[in-house]
């Protein structure tokens, strides 16, 4: 990745051809990239700068190491943004996302978290990216792992323990993590192969409680106890991001985790998995308005695009319209928004608060979208196509310091 300039504006080359993307036009702001551009598709505005802030503070914040699970947004830019912040550790559940990876930087770690895999995918990881670290929760994994690696001597296995999913606004439970007694048979025949052995565990994603990473420490012990010790607890991610303002800071995570962690008498290295909180106030994308039909606005961009996240996680997200000069300010009411495909799980119930005179071809702009946006994005009904750019300005919404979160929602 390499810059150029042309008006004024940054160019951004990217050679990773995966990707499909030539080059990213950089603004110094939202007005800019308006006045400057009229694209007829929904635009993903990365702010980079902003990424590497809420980096730094979670690598600063966190006693062990910090994983960036690639699967919330493995765009060239945010990888970038990371790793300039000083992440090292990748949290890749696929072997192309080690590939992506590796490829962009060789000195990182890889850790292969995702409990099933392919005797393929396992075999490339180990011999051509250097992987070592993996995760299972069931006896037959770990056969395809000592398997696929050729009964190497040098491997970190995690066993993944199922936990409750109280208190996350998203659950997790049901399709990954073994029982209490499950683990305890699980790690025993891993101590037997291993350099060293984990635990790891995932309590949700935006999960708003404390107590449940308490909680799951405190299942997790019982575990620990019972085989003897282990070298690493994987305390995986589900931090929340600050899309109201009113959830916990990352902090009172942290504190809760080291709380536990000392209650239990546990000594083994940490690590964690953030993904949403790493990179959510790290972007912002940007939907036409094509009809306005009373309370209803038919979007060019929608749940099969960049928006998923405003039906699976609700009208959380600070929004704001955008007329030809700019912000539209005003009186606030309540709409429902639709996505441009012909299906009709293609909405996204309010409510979301914009200025009443919002009108066909203005721009809605939603902000904290860095997270599972343009990584989720679909082809489906022809509607993929999105433009990427760069965004060098604070943002309107108030990206600031952990714990102190807070949306100023402005114009």
């Amino acid at each position: 990745m390499h810059s150029g300039t042309r008006g004024g504006g940054i160019l951004v080359y990217l050679t990773l051809t995966g990707w499909g993307i030539g080059m990213i036009q950089s603004y110094g702001g939202v007005a800019a990239m308006i006045r400057v551009s009229t694209p007829e598709i929904p635009v993903v505005g990365i702010r980079p700068h902003l990424i590497e802030r809420r980096a730094s503070d979670v690598l600063a914040a966190f006693p062990g190491d910090v994983l960036y699970a690639v699967k919330c947004n493995d765009h060239p830019v945010v990888l970038r943004a990371l790793f300039d912040a000083g992440v090292r550790h990748f949290d890749t559940a696929s072997i192309k996302e080690i590939r992506l990876v590796r490829g962009l930087f060789p000195e990182a770690a890889c850790h292969f978290m995702h409990p099933v895999k392919s005797l393929e995918a396992i075999a490339e990881a180990y011999f051509a990216h250097g992987v070592r670290r993996y995760v299972l929760d069931h006896p037959r994994e770990l056969d395809k792992i000592v398997a696929a690696t050729g009964a190497a001597e040098d491997l970190e296995l995690f066993v993944r323990v199922a936990v409750p999913g109280d208190g996350a606004l998203l659950t997790l439970t049901g399709k990954f993590g073994a029982t209490v007694e499950e683990s305890i048979a699980l790690l025993r025949q891993c101590k037997t192969v291993a350099r060293s052995t984990g635990v790891t565990f995932h309590v949700g994603s935006q999960c708003l409680a404390p107590q449940a990473f308490e909680r799951a420490i405190g299942i997790v012990a019982g575990i620990i106890d019972e085989v003897g010790g282990i070298d690493h607890l994987d305390v995986g991610g589900g931090f929340p991001a600050a899309y109201t303002g009113d959830e916990p800071p990352f902090e009172a995570f942290v504190a809760a985790i080291l709380r536990a962690v000392g209650e239990h008498g546990l000594t083994c290295g940490l690590q964690c998995e953030p993904g949403r909180l790493l990179v959510a106030d790290g972007a912002s994308v940007f939907a036409r308005v094509e009809l306005r039909r009373g309370q209803a606005l038919y979007l060019n961009d929608g749940v099969y695009g960049n928006l998923a996240e405003l039906k699976w996680v609700g009208p959380q997200f600070p929004t704001r319209a955008l007329g030809v000069h700019g912000p539209r300010g005003g009186r606030q009411v309540s709409f429902d928004l639709f996505g441009p495909t012909c299906d009709s799980i293609d909405s996204m119930p309010g409510p979301h608060w914009l200025a009443a005179d919002v009108a066909d071809g203005d721009w809605i702009e939603v902000g904290m979208m860095g997270a599972y946006s343009c990584a989720l994005r679909t082809d489906f009904n022809g509607f993929a196509a999105a433009h990427t750019v760069l965004l060098d300005d604070e943002a309107w919404y108030d990206v600031t310091r952990l714990g102190t979160d807070r949306l100023a929602c402005a114009a």
